[in-house]
């Protein structure tokens, strides 16, 4: 199930006038992860003050119980519900138009599953589920399905780079394997990926003792990423390391920031900072360093703490993790660190993300200064798509508390 603290996003706070004004009507626009749908929460400025995301708390107590038709709820200045709406109008979820198939070759070696065949077995987190099919020896398959409902330019793109990345790396026994490209029924549309489920948990739990090995092994596997294939996972937490318990080693996952050579290469989260930045809070359990802003982030933070404080299990005296970690830190930042990772041989290249037809459909948007229909092609939101009769994929689904009772039901 989805962590409770994690299932609700905020657009943000939308004013009908100045925000300081106690009484001007305001609008938020909040993502449910659980249902896959957006709520607008409407209010007053007094409620819904700049940045602090009342709203998400206010939608909490209600996401439940709401029916699948409501679009939008009005509360009073108390929170208390006094309205709902099911117009189509209040609506604001943009239109995601997912690419077909046939326009991406890069992924045309690739095994596909359609998403019907996909059976929910949990919701782990925002846009990723625990799910299992049958292949085509009619063996039950236990994966994780990954996918984006966001018409962000950036989730977009995030979320094509992470699918050719994975596709294409090599098998690594401590990367996570690729399955399959998920596709939509209808039209045979890209909507997401699935990956090997590994059961063991992450390193965010920090009831798991960490190991002296898989320090190595994640050194070893950012040396693999960085200088034999020229990628910079630029993610790598505790939150991204599984355990596999069938092998006892250390999984990465969650390429979606990765980068390949300059393409998204961001200032700040090289790997080697990221895992002396990860080994820190394993051993210390000091978190306290992971709100603060990449760019603003160097080594010298933790590495000049003369005496770091073990509060958690290690198989090993912590002066054996700081003295490996060390040696290979100064190896990784020996001249030419940079330079051996932009020039890795084997670069992987793959297309620009394909831009889906469905765009360039020109639709209304008011009239010109002549009122005559003014005519635009591009991104619209969903409701303007539907009008048009454009298809649009739907991902809305019951709330998992609902699920999880039916299914009791059925038994």
């Amino acid at each position: 199930m989805i962590n409770p603290q994690d299932r609700f996003w905020s657009e943000g706070q939308n004013y009908r006038g100045p925000s300081e004004k106690p009484t001007t009507e305001t609008y938020c626009n909040v993502w449910d992860w659980d249902q896959l749908r957006m709520v607008k929460v409407k209010g007053t400025a007094k409620l819904f003050p700049p940045e602090e995301d009342r709203e998400l708390s206010i939608l909490a107590r209600f996401a439940d119980y709401l029916s699948p038709e409501v679009r939008a709820i009005t509360v009073d200045d108390d929170g208390l519900l006094t309205g709902v709406s099911t117009d189509l109008e209040e609506d604001d979820t943009l239109f995601l138009a997912y690419i077909p198939f046939s326009l991406c070759e890069s992924l045309g070696n690739c095994r596909t599953i359609q998403y019907s065949k996909l059976q929910e077995l949990d919701r782990l987190g925002p846009c990723i589920d625990l799910v299992s099919y049958e292949n085509e020896s009619r063996i039950p398959q236990k994966v994780v399905f990954k996918f984006n409902v966001l018409n962000k330019p950036l989730r977009i793109q995030m979320a094509w780079d992470e699918l050719n990345i994975l596709k294409s790396l090599p098998p690594h026994p401590n990367i996570i394997p690729f399955d399959r490209v998920v596709l939509e029924d209808q039209e045979s549309r890209v909507i997401g990926f699935t990956t090997k489920y590994i059961p063991g948990g992450t390193l965010a739990n920090s009831k798991i003792p960490f190991r002296f090995k898989w320090l190595q092994q994640l050194t070893q596997v950012v040396d693999f990423l960085n200088l034999e294939l020229g990628i910079m996972h630029q993610d790598i937490a505790p939150r991204n390391l599984l355990i596999d318990p069938c092998t006892h080693k250390i999984v990465l996952f969650d390429f979606d920031r990765a980068a390949s050579g300059k393409k998204r290469l961001y200032e700040g989260r090289d790997d080697v900072t990221s895992v002396v930045f990860t080994l820190y809070e394993l051993v210390t359990n000091d978190t306290s360093f992971s709100g603060i802003p990449h760019s603003d982030r160097h080594i010298g933070m933790v590495q000049s703490i003369s005496e770091w404080i073990v509060n958690s299990e290690l198989d090993s005296d912590v002066s054996k993790f700081r003295n490996f970690l060390s040696e290979w830190v100064a190896i990784r930042r020996s001249d030419g660190d940079m330079e051996r990772y932009l020039n890795a041989p084997p670069r992987f290249i793959w297309p620009d993300l394909p831009t889906a037809p469905d765009y360039n459909v020109p639709f209304e948007m008011g009239t010109t200064w002549d009122g005559k229909p003014n005519w635009m092609t591009g991104h619209r939101s969903r409701f303007t798509a539907m009008k048009m009769g454009q298809y649009c994929f739907r991902w809305e689904r019951p709330p998992q508390s609902r699920s999880l009772i039916e299914a009791e039901n059925s038994v």
